[in-house]
């Protein structure tokens, strides 16, 4: 049992935690979901699991992870691999800086601590993408120290469950929150501790009509005693979504289609795409796609003819696609590397985000 300061977290007893390890440990061990990094204690694979799971679904993640590790099946085989082996699996889960984080933190690990994921939180946050979260599950659940896990899902419940009316989205609210993960957590089991509240955020105390009859801990819950339990937690309005209007290239030269590789910095980097152009909806009109191709790729074209529509919604911004089929004229005979001429076959083997994977399922040539 941890040392619990009851000043620290206005009157919630050390009866009170007592409770809520017992209860919670108790539920999740009879109640949490199978799921395939849970059948092991690899910190390679728990590290990959979490850092998957960050933002996205857990349905979506087992395939994506299943596959990662078919092809990564240990952490050198990982840092063995080419930037593009990686994001290439990686296509489809957004969030592309954490595969490239995850490759780097993968060398980074074989190449100081030969291959072992450190067993220190010190030692763990030195590592390229490892931060407080992802550390402490490592930590709780593949080497069974006791150590916070605390992601938005637990700032949720931790919110409820002690009746803290502070903004979640604020740097020192998710400070106070691990303080608060480290004093209540399981000693003696802190890996079902941590993983209880991560599943009870994610299937019982969740962000809208919370399940509060089901929930383990529903007599200790300070927020279902006040009747709060659906204001809480509290968190500041996102920044309205920015819309963009996006032009997209098709140009075909027998049975394949061409692709060019984003620029190195910025959204979606370094990721295989149609040759697209942008432009802030409200501003000035920007560069045509016709334009594009002849200033970037010495590529001419006419009869732009426009044909699928397609929108995709990131967590900031609102991208509206519209394809154009274009006829090749001429291209310049300067070398550009960052261009490929590929069969709709062949695109599975490329790294291209979902945004533009929307568009090119729809391609018929």
């Amino acid at each position: 049992m941890s040392a619990y300061k009851i000043d620290d977290w206005k009157d919630f007893r050390l009866e009170d935690v007592q409770r809520l390890q017992q209860h919670l440990i108790y539920w999740f061990e009879r109640n949490h979901r199978k799921l395939p990094w849970r059948e092991t204690r690899n910190p390679y694979y728990i590290w990959i699991s979490e850092v998957m799971l960050q933002q996205t679904r857990v349905d979506t993640v087992i395939p994506y992870f299943l596959r990662f590790i078919d092809a990564f099946p240990m952490i050198e085989s990982l840092a063995a691999a080419e930037e593009e082996e990686v994001l290439q699996l990686w296509a489809g889960l957004g969030y592309y800086s954490r595969a490239r984080n995850i490759h780097r933190g993968a060398k980074f690990i074989c190449e100081i601590y030969n291959g072992k994921i450190p067993e220190a939180r010190k030692e763990l946050l030195k590592v390229p993408g490892i931060g407080p979260y992802t550390a402490g599950a490592i930590l709780s659940i593949a080497y069974g120290k006791a150590a916070a896990a605390v992601d938005g899902n637990v700032m949720r419940v931790f919110s409820r469950l002690f009746l803290i009316y502070e903004d979640i989205s604020e740097a020192g609210t998710r400070k106070m929150m691990e303080r608060l993960g480290e004093t209540v957590v399981s000693v003696e089991n802190p890996s079902a501790f941590n993983q209880g509240l991560m599943e009870l955020g994610a299937m019982i105390c969740t962000p809208s009509s919370p399940k509060c009859l089901l929930c383990p801990l529903l007599l200790i819950c300070k927020a279902r005693k006040e009747g709060v339990q659906e204001t809480l937690p509290l968190k500041k309005k996102k920044e309205p979504v920015k819309l963009l209007n996006m032009e997209l290239a098709l140009l075909q030269k027998e049975d394949k289609i061409l692709l060019t590789k984003r620029p190195a910095e910025g959204l979606l980097a370094n990721l295989w795409a149609l040759p697209s152009t942008e432009e802030m909806i409200g501003n000035a009109p920007g560069k045509s796609i016709v334009m594009e191709l002849q200033e970037n790729y010495g590529i001419k074209t006419a009869q732009p003819q426009a044909d699928i529509q397609k929108s995709h919604i990131f967590t900031h911004m609102k991208w509206n696609m519209q394809l154009f089929r274009l006829k090749l004229i001429s291209m310049s005979d300067i070398d550009y590397p960052e261009i490929q001429w590929v069969s709709l076959n062949e695109i599975g083997k490329y790294a291209i985000p979902t945004a533009f994977l929307k568009v090119i399922k729809e391609i018929k040539i």
